[in-house]
């Protein structure tokens, strides 16, 4: 039983609003709650009080309640404006794209994406979420393009749509992403919508990613990728050299793994 001590009538009623506002498994940030009319020092009597418990620095938890890094997450987008969410392979596998590859290591390892400059507070990369987070920041996309909005258990969040997500896995292409392995998982992206591609690939700003992109489309051999135009879309100039001592591909003016040019069939 939650001990309420001498906590009035009022309070009573601000902490019932208080649980309400938001779903369960998730965070309550200080700094959100101040905005919302709730002190430091009633923040205080809620935790004294049992209803609230810290995790960290300005953050709380329903007593007793389970916090996933999704939960987190979902807090990070509703009450900061932080753009930080699911994406690369690990979207791909929440959005069922991740077909043949070892699923035993999907949860191993997430990958966050926020904008350029946007850290992670220390809350969260203090707390064990149980999960091996790699936080990228970067500005080759613009923040709320491509994201699609997904249901979880309590609550419903934005990651990265597939297009996006392909694109976030290529942007971190070759240092901390195999480029065979983002062959596998474009081939697993036959139904992608081209008007989603096409939005990306004109607002996309690394000509690396774009080039990869579309190469490995083409290799793949998707039908979609015949309905998106490229009188958009800056490919810039000059080569692009992927990987050492690898095999140039002239039609995107990249060089790539040799083991990767040889797999599949290619019309370049």
């Amino acid at each position: 039983m939650l001990y309420i001590g001498s906590m009035n009538t009022d309070n009573r009623t601000k902490i019932n609003q208080l649980l309400d506002s938001q779903p369960k498994g998730t965070v309550f940030l200080a700094s959100w709650l101040s905005k919302k009319g709730y002190s430091l020092d009633l923040l205080k009597s809620y935790r004294k009080s049992n209803w609230l418990q810290s995790i960290g620095t300005g953050a709380m938890i329903r007593h007793n309640d389970y916090i996933s890094y999704e939960g987190a997450l979902y807090t990070l987008q509703k009450q900061t404006n932080l753009s930080i969410h699911i994406g690369g392979r690990t979207a791909l596998a929440y959005l069922g794209k991740v077909h043949y590859l070892d699923f035993s290591n999907i949860n191993k390892r997430i990958s966050l994406f926020g904008y350029q400059g946007e850290k992670l507070p220390a809350w969260f990369k203090n707390h064990n979420w149980n999960a091996n987070i790699k936080y990228h920041t970067s500005s080759f996309l613009p923040t709320e393009l491509g994201l699609v909005n997904m249901e979880f258990k309590t609550f419903s969040m934005f990651i990265s749509g597939a297009a996006r997500a392909m694109m976030e896995c290529l942007y971190l292409v070759p240092k901390q992403q195999e480029l065979t392995e983002c062959y596998e998982l474009m081939e697993g992206l036959n139904n992608l919508r081209p008007k989603s591609a096409q939005r990306l690939l004109e607002a996309c700003n690394s000509v690396k990613v774009k080039r990869l992109f579309l190469y490995l489309a083409d290799k793949a051999g998707h039908k979609w990728l015949n309905y998106v135009s490229l009188e958009n879309v800056d490919l810039g100039k000059g080569k692009r050299s992927i990987v050492k001592n690898g095999v140039y591909v002239s039609k995107y003016q990249i060089t790539v793994p040799k083991e990767l040019e040889a797999l599949g069939k290619t019309n370049l």
